[in-house]
Order: structure tokens, then C-alpha cells, then sequence
């Protein structure tokens, strides 16, 4: 864990703040909302919005952790009424939390995905388990790059991690396309594309945000950057994925319950 370079200015302090401060409340409602939603699917589909729920939770917890931590690793203060000075305490700011949610958040968001599809069984396990390992191999791989200064090394583990991103991406955008096809209305089938290319989209935002400091941009700047882009990828790649979720949850209940009713 680097120490955090010295020379914030307020704004680039603030952005940061606001953005972390943004990441909890956002993921914080989410689950609040999945988890009221349960009773609203069918059962077919509560382990899908269950997760969704449990992807947003472990988010507001590392959320927390993020801006405690960089709430602590420095002072703002105005002196003689002036500008706002932002001055490191010497307290570490533990970034590292990312990826542990990632870990534990990344396999989760692909799973529901694959649950709320509901594809055959043997089709769902197999690829839950691919996409489950792809994906934590993913985050794993990034880590070591993501400490590191050197810029080789940090381009080493960069093309390493994007080994298995690949292969998620190259599954949801096209390996997913026939079962999305297949779903029950055109509605539903409309939702599946969405929740695919929104976590193509989002998920393609973190290897350019991981680059910052790869291409030479250093310093506090960097920093912001960095944590701007993260959270409002977070927030795309799991409160608003998980609103397709549930999108796509209420709508194929909807349709299995008036399937049911329909007299035969």
C-alpha cells in the first residue's frame, strides 16, 4: 500500500469525499430496496434478487471502510477564514478494500445474472463456475499491479488480468446472446441485453481507470481520478445492474403468474 503523494488541493480532496460518500448511499438504498422486493417475485427468482442484495451490502460496508479511511488520512482545516488547506496526517489510506470486495462481489454479479436468466440447470452451473472463477482470477491478477509504482510492472499484471476479463466480456456479450433470445417476452428479453452490455460497459471502465497511473499521471490528481472513476463504475456495475435484476425478475414473474391463471 503506497503512501498517498502530498499536495491535495481541496477540490481534488472533496471530489474524492463526495464520491465515496456518493458509492455509500447509493449501494446502502440498493439493498434496501432488493430486499423489499423479495416478496414482489417469484420464488424462482429470490436467490437471484437475494445476492443483488448481498453484491450492494458488501458494498457499503467496504464503502464505509474507503471514506473512514480517507476521512482519517487527512485534516481540512480553514485558517484565518481562508481557503480550505487539506494536509496529510501520516494515517494509511487503505484502498486495498476495493479489492476485497471485488473478490467477493464480481463472481456474485455474474451468478445472479446467470439465476435470473434461468437457463437449464447443467447450463447454469457450468457457467456460474467459469464466470465465478474467471472473474475472481480477474481481481486476483490486478491487485499486485494495482500497488505497485513501477510502471512495467503495473502494465505486467494489467495484460495478465485482462486474460480472464476477456473471456467474462467475449461470454456475456456473445456466449449469453441465444439464452437472452429465448427469454419470454420481448420485454424480458430486452432487460437480459441491458444488464449483458451495461456490465460489458461498466466493466470496461475499470482497466481504463487502472491505466491512470499506468501512462504517467501521478500524484494527487491521479488519486482522484482514480477513486472517482471506481466509485461511479461501483455504483453502474451494482446498484444499477442490480435495478435490471430486479427489472427483469418482476417482469418474467409477471408473466409466469398470469401463465398460471390463464385458464386451460
Amino acid at each position: 500500500m503506497a503512501p498517498l503523494p502530498d499536495g491535495f488541493s481541496y477540490a481534488e480532496w472533496n471530489a474524492t469525499y463526495n464520491a465515496l460518500s456518493f458509492g455509500i448511499a447509493a449501494m446502502g438504498s440498493a439493498t434496501i430496496f432488493f430486499w423489499l422486493q423479495l416478496p414482489n417475485v417469484t420464488k424462482s427468482y429470490r436467490t437471484a434478487l437475494t445476492i443483488t442484495g448481498i453484491v450492494t451490502l458488501i458494498a457499503t460496508y467496504h464503502y464505509i471502510r474507503i471514506f473512514n479511511s480517507w476521512s482519517e488520512a487527512f485534516t481540512v482545516a480553514s485558517k484565518d477564514g481562508g481557503d480550505y488547506e487539506v494536509q496529510l496526517t501520516g494515517a494509511p489510506f487503505n484502498d486495498g478494500y476495493r479489492y476485497v470486495d471485488w473478490l467477493l462481489t464480481v463472481p456474485l454479479l455474474l451468478i445472479e445474472l446467470i439465476l435470473v436468466m434461468k437457463l437449464p440447470q447443467a447450463g447454469t452451473v457450468s457457467l456460474s463456475w467459469k464466470l465465478g472463477l474467471a472473474s475472481a482470477l480477474m481481481v486476483a491478477l490486478g491487485y499486485p499491479g494495482e500497488i505497485q509504482e513501477d510502471l512495467a510492472v503495473r502494465w505486467f499484471w494489467w495484460c495478465l488480468s485482462m486474460i480472464p476479463f476477456c473471456y467474462v466480456v467475449f461470454t456475456l456479450a456473445v456466449g449469453l446472446a441465444e439464452a437472452t433470445s429465448k427469454q419470454p417476452s420481448p420485454a424480458a428479453a430486452s432487460l437480459a441485453s441491458a444488464a449483458r452490455y451495461l456490465t460489458v460497459l461498466s466493466w470496461c471502465t475499470y482497466p481504463f481507470v487502472y491505466m491512470v497511473k499506468s501512462v504517467g499521471l501521478a500524484g494527487p490528481a491521479a488519486t482522484m481520478y482514480e477513486q472517482v472513476g471506481y466509485s461511479l463504475a461501483d455504483v453502474l456495475a451494482k446498484a444499477v445492474f442490480g435495478v435490471l435484476i430486479w427489472a427483469l425478475a418482476s417482469e418474467k414473474s409477471a408473466i409466469e403468474e398470469s401463465g398460471k391463471l390463464m385458464p386451460k
